[in-house]
Parts: structure tokens; sequence; C-alpha cells
């Protein structure tokens, strides 16, 4: 592992990248080897961006919350494999089971009737009476926004509880994780403020931005329903940060957030062998409906999907081929290698155009091997 090398490109990103304020987290066997933080918390460079400077990072905090859920199945003597209706009895589909929903494969990626993410029992309602955007057995396409509401659901109804309380008090406090679904107003004066990407040419030739960018799409429904916080400038706002989306809405540090993938892989014992084992082990891959692409999806994590001779397509979980993580929209990203006993964490404030890593954390993860 080269972490000079990656200490080098973290620099580079600022020089070279027009990153703004950043920081990256290694930690290994346990133990943090690598926490750099640079840059400024605002473009009018008031505020410097420090270790303890926290972001949202978007849909990285799939994993928290996918992690809750399987604690919690875990707990009541449930599998991947049992049916999401023995939980949730009006699910919209009574053949499927966890695996299936928490790898993307139920179809309700995109809902019909109309529902704010603020609006909890009006989402569910429109699961509930969500027609299949494909049928099961069908494929896969990535949920961006719903999947946090098909994980809050059953997390609901074995704690009693919301999944950001539950994540907090069974998971962040016993691991000592600056990590939040749900931020209090005691920690608002750590966030730094967002600013969005910027849209280039090539971004618009792509198959996946040629469908977002066309009303009426699956992609462009998928990524507008529910509705709310569409915009960055929301994402900076108390009501954004205090909303405990499983879904999009952690705000937390780099360094805990690798912390939580040594607990993932077991660098750090805290997870039951089963839990570990669901978290790894892939339960579908192939072309994404939605990200338009090809993904491969553990319950509730990403993997690098394969070539058909078992190569990587891509290393954005690096070149072990048990890696897992997630990546958050604009460049936020995390994942964790049992093999190596290696975690990673990169968050950011400039955001870029992207939905998986784009150049500044892949240039890191390529450091890293």
């Amino acid at each position: 592992m080269q972490l000079d090398v990656l200490e080098q490109t973290f620099k580079k990103n600022f020089a070279e990248r027009g990153e703004l304020g950043a920081s990256v987290s290694v930690w290994k066997d346990g133990e943090e080897i690598l926490n750099l933080a640079q840059g400024w918390c605002e473009r009018e460079q008031v505020k410097p961006w420090v270790a303890e400077t926290m972001v949202p990072f978007y849909s990285a905090t799939k994993a928290l919350a996918s992690a809750t859920l399987l604690m919690l199945l875990d707990e009541n003597g449930l599998t991947p494999e049992d049916l999401v209706c023995r939980v949730w009895p009006n699910f919209p589909n009574s053949s499927a089971t966890f695996a299936e929903l928490m790898s993307h494969q139920c179809g309700l990626a995109a809902l019909d009737q109309k529902a704010s993410v603020f609006e909890y029992d009006a989402v569910i309602a429109a699961i509930e009476a969500q027609e299949p955007n494909w049928e099961l057995g069908d494929g896969h396409g990535y949920h961006p926004r719903t999947f946090g509401f098909l994980l809050e659901e059953p997390v609901r109804v074995l704690s009693g509880r919301p999944l950001g309380e539950v994540f907090h008090e069974r998971i962040a406090e016993l691991l000592e994780l600056d990590l939040w679904i749900g931020l209090p107003e005691s920690e608002f004066d750590r966030v730094a403020t967002l600013y969005p990407g910027k849209m280039e040419k090539s971004d618009l030739e792509s198959g996946f931005y040629k469908e977002f960018n066309q009303q009426g799409t699956l992609v462009r429904q998928a990524f507008s329903s529910p509705s709310g916080l569409q915009g960055v400038h929301e994402m900076n706002k108390p009501k954004a940060w205090q909303s405990g989306l499983p879904a999009m809405g952690g705000v937390g540090t780099a360094s805990s957030l690798a912390k939580f993938y040594q607990a993932a892989i077991g660098a750090i014992p805290f997870f039951s062998e089963d839990v570990l084992g669901w978290m790894k082990t892939p339960v579908v891959t192939g072309d994404d409906r939605i990200l338009m692409t090809p993904t491969r999806f553990s319950c509730g994590f990403q993997l690098d999907p394969l070539d058909a001779d078992g190569a990587k397509v891509r290393q954005n979980y690096g070149k072990g081929m048990q890696a897992f993580g997630h990546p958050g929209a604009g460049g936020s990203h995390a994942f964790g290698d049992p093999e190596t006993g290696v975690s990673f964490a990169y968050i950011m404030n400039q955001m870029d155009l992207s939905v998986l890593p784009g150049a500044k954390s892949s240039s890191l993860i390529e450091a890293l091997r």
C-alpha cells in the first residue's frame, strides 16, 4: 500500500481537479493508518476543512441503513431469504425476499403516486399501491430514493423506531462513529457546504444522462420520486440533515465512515458472522435498468461487476474480489476489503456530476492498491 502516493494524489485533486474541501481515511486491521483533511468548508474560505468536518454523503448512507436492517433480521431469527411480507404484510410483492429487496430487484424504483420524502406514511402508501416497474426475476435496477423507505418500514416493524435512531443507538454509539442518519442540532456547525458539479458535453452523450434528462423515462422517475431534496442547495439546510432519510440523508466524517467498514469486514468485531456474510455475498449482477451500466449487489452493498472471464469490469472497490461498499452522488465513496483488512472513505463538498465514483476518488483508490 503506497500511502505516500495516496497523499500526493489527494493534494493533486486540489491542484488539478477542482477540489474545495475533502477528507480521506484509510483503516487496516482495526487501526486508522491515514487521515487527511484539506481545503475549505465553503467557497468564501471562512472555515478550514479539518478531520472533524462533516458533510452529507448521499447514497453512501444506504450501506449504514442496510447494515441496520440486516442486524435486526438476524436478531429476530430471520435471514435475507425470508419473505418481506412476513414483516411487511402489505408489501406489493408477496413472493419477494429481503435479499431481492435489498439488491434492487423488486421493481419499485419509481412511484406513480405523488409523495414527498418528508411524508413517510404517504411514501409507504405509494409503495404498497405501486405496480412494479418490472417483474421480479427480470433483472435489477438501482432504487436511488425509494430504497431508504423499503429498508425503514421493516426496521420500524421490528424495532418500533425510525431506522436512524436504531442505527445511532445500536451501531454508531457502540462503535464510536461520528455518523448520523438524522443529525442533532448540536452538530450543525460542523457541516460543510455542498456545491453541485457541472455537466460536461460527454455527460450529456452518455446513455444514463440521456435517460435522466428526458421527461417520463424510468430513470428520470426513479431519481425524482419521492419528491423533495432534488437540488444540492436543499441538502445544505438543517431540514435535510435532520430528515433521517436512509437512502440519502447520512452526514458524517470520512474517518468514521471508513471505521464503519472495518466492522462490516470483521476487522473490528461487531456484527455476527451471518451478517458479515450477507453484506459481502453477491446476490445479483447484470445490466442495471436505472444506472444503465453493469452493476453487482449484495444485500444493500455494491461490488464491482465481473466480465465473462471473472475479471473486474471496473475497480471502484479496488482489486479485491470480495471488496464491497457504496458510493454517494457527487463523489463520496467508501468500502472495505475482507481479504486485506483495509477500508477506505472519501468525502468532499465540491461535487462531481456522477452517481458512481469519479476521477477524484478513483485516483485515490488507484493509489491505495
